[in-house]
Formats: structure tokens, sequence, C-alpha cells
């Protein structure tokens, strides 16, 4: 008999874009034209927590900077189809921001560029609005991806400590989790790999069972590093616990 989990109305800010992704064929010849297929659909750190949030049964809203054009359409009928409640703000004459990667046969990354200048105007002057205020008010979780710009997050931390129990962040890359230092401190869980935790601490854990510690000494309280095939680590301020993904 499978447990039942009880809904909660989340509020999730973050990315909400197009993804696209080229995946070469055979071997890959690097400086000259590859056969592969290419395969675009509506992601973002953000959108694709939001969307799996929502089938296991949460009320959840996504708020999100997005365009004016086509590609901001095709994140909205996505968003509608995964039952996410969204509530965006529209810039209508930017284009909604995107992540186009290259990757070889076997899955690996060849490159990828990252269009998402548009997040940067999601500043926190936004979180004053009243609409966003009365989400966070009926929020009982706030979850946030570091696609947003630094000064965003930590305002967002100190906004949602004033109205909701549990803050979240996901690092989205190790580039963009050191967003997150100014209000770790405020945050309960940080969702990272360990690329990520590296880029966060500074150094490097010998085993999982040593990044807790890492990440508490950084004043983090609570949190998961990924570790590709091998045990996740899960940890908060009492204790810790592995798993083996399947």
């Amino acid at each position: 008999m499978q447990a039942q989990v009880k809904s909660q109305n989340i509020a999730v800010f973050g990315g909400a874009h197009i993804d696209r992704r080229g995946r070469i064929s055979g071997a890959t010849a690097p400086g000259a034209s590859n056969p592969g297929a290419w395969f675009e659909e509506a992601g973002g750190g953000g959108f694709n927590a939001a969307r799996n949030l929502a089938r296991l049964g949460h009320r959840v809203t996504m708020i999100s900077p997005r365009g004016g054009d086509p590609a901001g359409d095709t994140v909205a009928a996505a968003a509608e189809a995964a039952g996410v409640i969204d509530r965006p703000f529209t810039f209508l004459d930017r284009k909604t921001p995107s992540y186009t990667a290259i990757l070889e046969n076997d899955g690996n990354l060849v490159i990828a560029l990252a269009d998402m200048d548009l997040y940067t105007l999601f500043t926190p002057r936004r979180l004053q609005q009243r609409a966003t205020r009365e989400i966070l008010a009926a929020s009982e979780l706030v979850l946030m991806d570091a696609n947003l710009p630094q000064e965003t997050l930590a305002a967002l931390v100190g906004t949602a400590a004033k109205f909701c129990p549990l803050r979240a962040g996901i690092a989205v890359s190790p580039a963009k989790v050191v967003r997150y230092r100014d209000c770790l401190d405020g945050l309960d869980f940080l969702f990272m790999n360990e690329a990520e935790a590296r880029a966060l601490t500074g150094t490097e854990a010998a085993t999982a069972e040593e990044w807790p510690l890492l990440l508490r000494s950084a004043g983090l309280s609570g949190g998961v590093v990924t570790r590709g095939g091998r045990a996740a680590v899960a940890f908060d301020l009492e204790g810790a616990c592995l798993a083996t993904p399947p």
C-alpha cells in the first residue's frame, strides 16, 4: 500500500524556459557537420521541479520572467498541461530564455549555450508586488533556483521567511550556486550535485559522508548532494543518510 502524500501549496521561483538538445548519432567529428536528432521542450531548474511536484499532487505556482514570443507560449502550454499554476512576469519586447546543448551519442555534453539575460530583470523589487506577496503568504514551501540574480535570491529568502515555514534552493550549475552564499543560513535545504557542492565549499569531499560537515561549515543547515550513479547524501542539522539511486 502506497503512503499518501499530503498536498501542500508550493511557490517556485526561477528558470522556466526552452531546452533544446541535439544528439549526435555516431562518433563526434569536431569542426564538421554531424548527423543527429533535435529535441525541444519546456524546461529549466525551477520549471522541472514544479512539474514534478505537481505530479506528486501538490498545488504548485510557478513565477518566472518570460518573453512575449512563441517560446513563451510553449512554456505556458507545458505548465498548463502539467497542472502548474503559471504566474509569469512577461516582457513583451523580450525573448524567452533558452538553453541549447549538443550531446555526444553517449549523452555526454559537447558544448552548450545559455541565453538567459532575461532573468537579470527579475529584481528584488518585483517581490514587493501584491500578487507575489499573496502567493508567498499562501505557501508552505518556497523553492527557488540559481538562475535568478544573487540579490534577488537573498531578498526572496528574506521575504519568504516572513510568510512560510520552509525555503529551499536548486543549485542549477557550479557557476550559479555561489549566488546563494549570502543567504545560505536562510535556506532549509539546497539541492546540488558534487560539482556544485565543490564550488560552494571550495573543497572536495573524500567520501559522501564528508559533505554534510563541509556544507554545514559553509552555513547550510540541510540539503541533498547527488553523485551520479553513486549514493546521494541527504542531511539536516541532526543527521545524514545515504541513498543509492536505482
